[in-house]
């Protein structure tokens, strides 16, 4: 055999059974913080406060992002989860709500449900965009649900017109969790301006960091509704002009953003169209790389929307593929691209607080006003996305090389794998 063979078979034997790996260097990084971020830090400095209300950087940084997304009024909080808390607070979530949400998304979607002792409700998924149904979120509304809270997951989009709709005709607030999807799109429109209100996270595992921080938009443009959403994120208070409100009518939590930063986030504003140009291209080059390989799923976008790709996640057919989830994970490994199977390890309702339905110690308030309870099987097309999914980075200091190795060793072995379940029916 000629040494071309050799190194042919060598290419195509899959790495964890000794053949040469298809990728050799290492991913491209860079930097997230430079100069521009150094500047406005040392600007917040010299104001000599780092309190939102007296300094100028808090209130810049939601100017800029208020400009960029075409909306009237935002409110900088603390958190995501202290975004979406607020926003639920603003809308007047209380005891004994139902809120119906997903069961694939981090634990912040739900903490501030459960802190306005409201009862979180499930609604299943669609296989292919990991979002919420419309037609399983109707089915889940009682006389109890009172908020749609939707999460476009990993940068995709969640199917806005029919959740809208839904919400209408049941007199129902709808609120975007947008913590991965910035400047996502749904038929041209920007997630987190469609519902009532959009909540964005800055912590450091987002398209943009500001160490901790987020944002909740007010759609309706109301005056009133955004002194809600500013009050109740910083206890009730009122602060508006010179002057400050104590006259407390109801709790309220302190989720206030500090000088610092938005000053980091002023600088990392100008720099998210580029963030998410780059991720939408790179997780496009991917779906297209592996769209016709056997026993794989691509991250679907729908037609007309815009994906920003916080990851990418694909999904398998075991019946094409001679391997299991775990099998694919480790050999796509072993080429030289780290993943992760799944995205989480379980649906959110399977994790012990709601499996014993302790949200504080010794009680099963707010459960026990309804006596919900959340059984396996109650959503089973997101337990049948993270029984199958694998998760793959995509970052904007990748370079094209990097993408297009991404996608090698996807087909390698997809069909590598594909090849064996072939020869086993023959």
């Amino acid at each position: 055999m000629s040494s071309n063979s050799d190194v042919t078979d060598s290419q195509q034997t899959l790495a964890i059974f000794g053949g040469q790996k298809v990728k050799n260097t290492p991913f491209g990084t860079g930097k997230r913080f430079g100069d521009e971020e150094v500047k406005e830090l040392i600007e917040a400095l010299e104001q000599n406060t780092l309190f939102y209300h007296s300094g100028t950087k808090v209130k810049t940084f939601l100017n800029d992002f208020n400009h960029l997304y075409g909306i009237k009024h935002s409110v900088a909080v603390s958190s995501g989860t202290a975004a979406i808390h607020v926003a639920l607070g603003a809308a007047g979530i209380t005891v004994g709500d139902e809120v119906i949400t997903s069961p694939i998304t981090d634990q912040g979607t739900l903490v501030g449900i459960l802190y306005q002792n409201a009862i979180p409700i499930f609604a299943d998924l669609d296989s292919n965009t990991y979002n919420l149904d419309p037609k399983s979120i109707e089915s889940r509304i009682s006389s109890r649900t009172k908020a749609i809270l939707v999460v476009h997951l990993a940068g995709n989009a969640c199917d806005m017109d029919p959740i809208m709709e839904i919400a209408r005709k049941y007199g129902l607030k709808v609120i975007e969790d947008c913590a991965q999807s910035y400047l996502t799109r749904y038929k041209g429109r920007l997630v987190g301006t469609i519902g009532d209100y959009g909540c964005f996270s800055t912590n450091d595992f987002k398209h943009i960091s500001t160490g901790d921080g987020g944002i909740v938009t007010i759609n309706s443009g109301d005056e009133q509704q955004f002194r809600k959403v500013h009050a109740f994120a910083d206890k009730n208070y009122e602060r508006f002009g010179g002057s400050v409100s104590r006259d407390l009518q109801l709790l309220a939590p302190n989720y206030r953003m500090t000088e610092l930063q938005g000053a980091v986030g002023i600088a990392q504003l100008k720099k998210l169209t580029d963030i998410c140009e780059k991720r939408s291209r790179y997780g496009n080059l991917i779906s297209e790389g592996i769209a016709t390989l056997p026993g794989i799923k691509a991250h679907k976008v729908e037609e007309g929307n815009e994906c920003t790709y916080w990851f990418y996640m694909l999904r398998l057919d075991e019946d094409e593929l001679n391997c299991s989830r775990e099998d694919f994970s480790k050999a796509l490994a072993a080429e030289g691209i780290p993943n992760q199977p799944g995205y989480i390890p379980d649906v959110v309702y399977m994790q012990p607080l709601f499996q014993q339905r302790h949200a504080y110690p010794d009680s099963t308030f707010p459960f026990d006003i309804t006596g919900v309870t959340y059984e396996r099987g109650i959503c089973p097309n997101a337990e049948a996305i993270l029984q199958t999914a694998v998760r793959i980075a995509v970052n904007e200091f990748f370079t094209e090389q990097d993408i297009d190795e991404i996608i090698q060793a996807i087909r390698k072995v997809s069909m590598h794998y594909a090849k064996q379940a072939y020869e086993r029916t023959i």
